[in-house]
C-alpha cells in the first residue's frame, strides 16, 4: 500500500499547507480583533487581475509577481481610502474590491485560449505546487512572520486603542498599511494552492475557531496555526482517500477548507459550555460573598 505523502507532489502539499498554517494562524489574530473580514475577502478578489497579467505576461511562473504587484496595489489604495474621511471602511473596500475583480473579468473574458487555466486558479492547485513554489512560499513565511514580530505591539495597541496608539507615538495610517500589506503577501503567498475563492477561510476561521476556545491572542495564533495544519493534512488524506480507493473525485484544496469549516463547526459547544461556565462563577462568587464577610 503506498503512503500517502510519500509520493512527491502528497509531500510538496503538506509542506505548503504548513507554511501556510504558520503565518494564516497569527494574521487571521489580527483579522479577527479588528474586524477586517470584508477587507481579508476583497484582497483575495482583488489580486485576479494581477493573476491574469502575471498568466499573460509569464504563464504560470508570472502568476506570482502579478497577485504580488495587484496585492500591493490594493493594500495601499485601501489604506488610502479608508484613512478618509469622505468614505467608510465598507464603502472603501467594495469601491477597490469591485474595480479591480472587474479589470480581471475584462481581461479574461477578451481571452478565450487561458479561461480555463485562471478558473482552475481560483479554486486552488494545491497538489501541483512545485519546489520553486515552495520556496518562494517560505521566503513570503519568513517576511510575514518577521514583519509581525516587530510590529506586533504596535498593531495590537492600535486594534483596541487607536486614539491611545496616536498619543503614544505610533503612527496608524502607516500601521494599517503595514497590516495590509501583510495580508497581501498573505494572500499571495495562498492564492496559488487553495485559490482565490478559499483562501479567504483561511484568513478568517484559524482565529474564529480558535476563539471557541481562548481568549488569549496568543493562543488564539497557536491554536489557528495547529488547525490550519491538521486541516491540511487531514484534508489531504481524505481528497487521496476519496479519489485513489472509491473513485471519487475531491478536490485537495476544498476538502482542506472544508475540514477547517468543521473544526470551527464543532468547536461551538466548547463556546456555549465557556460562555455558561463564566456566567455560573460570578453568580456563585455572589452568593458566598456575605458568609465571607462574615468570616
Amino acid at each position: 500500500m503506498i503512503e500517502p505523502f510519500a509520493v512527491p507532489f502528497m509531500g510538496r502539499a503538506l509542506a505548503e499547507i504548513v507554511l501556510l498554517a504558520l503565518v494564516c494562524g497569527p494574521i487571521s489574530v489580527f483579522v479577527f480583533v479588528r474586524g477586517l473580514s470584508f477587507v481579508s475577502d476583497a484582497l483575495t478578489h482583488t489580486v485576479f487581475p494581477g493573476v491574469v497579467i502575471g498568466f499573460v505576461a509569464g504563464g504560470v511562473e508570472g502568476l506570482f509577481a502579478g497577485a504580488l504587484v495587484a496585492g500591493v496595489v490594493t493594500a495601499v489604495a485601501l489604506t488610502v481610502l479608508t484613512r478618509s474621511a469622505r468614505l467608510s471602511d465598507d464603502a472603501a473596500t467594495a469601491v477597490v474590491l469591485t474595480a479591480m475583480f472587474s479589470i480581471g473579468v475584462v481581461l479574461v473574458s477578451r481571452r478565450s485560449s487561458y479561461t480555463s487555466d485562471l478558473t482552475s486558479l481560483m479554486f486552488g492547485r494545491l497538489l501541483t505546487v512545485t519546489p520553486r513554489q515552495l520556496a518562494e512560499t517560505a521566503v513570503l513565511v519568513v517576511v510575514i512572520l518577521v514583519a509581525l514580530l516587530v510590529t506586533a505591539r504596535g498593531l495590537l495597541f492600535r486594534s483596541f486603542d487607536p486614539g491611545g496608539a496616536a498619543a503614544a507615538g505610533f503612527r496608524v495610517g502607516r500601521l494599517d498599511l503595514w497590516l495590509n500589506v501583510l495580508l497581501a503577501l498573505v494572500v499571495v503567498a495562498a492564492v496559488r494552492a487553495v485559490g482565490t475563492i478559499l483562501v479567504v477561510a483561511l484568513l478568517i476561521v484559524p482565529a474564529a475557531a480558535a476563539r471557541m476556545v481562548s481568549d488569549r491572542l496568543a493562543v488564539m495564533a497557536v491554536l489557528g496555526t495547529v488547525l490550519v495544519a491538521a486541516a491540511g493534512y487531514a484534508g489531504l488524506l481524505l481528497s487521496w482517500t476519496a479519489s485513489v480507493h472509491y473513485g471519487v473525485a475531491l478536490t485537495s484544496a476544498s476538502s482542506v477548507v472544508l475540514l477547517l469549516v468543521l473544526a470551527y463547526l464543532a468547536l461551538l459547544p466548547v463556546r456555549l459550555w465557556r460562555g455558561r461556565r463564566t456566567v455560573r462563577v460570578p453568580r456563585q462568587r455572589e452568593r458566598s460573598s456575605p458568609h465571607e464577610l462574615v468570616g
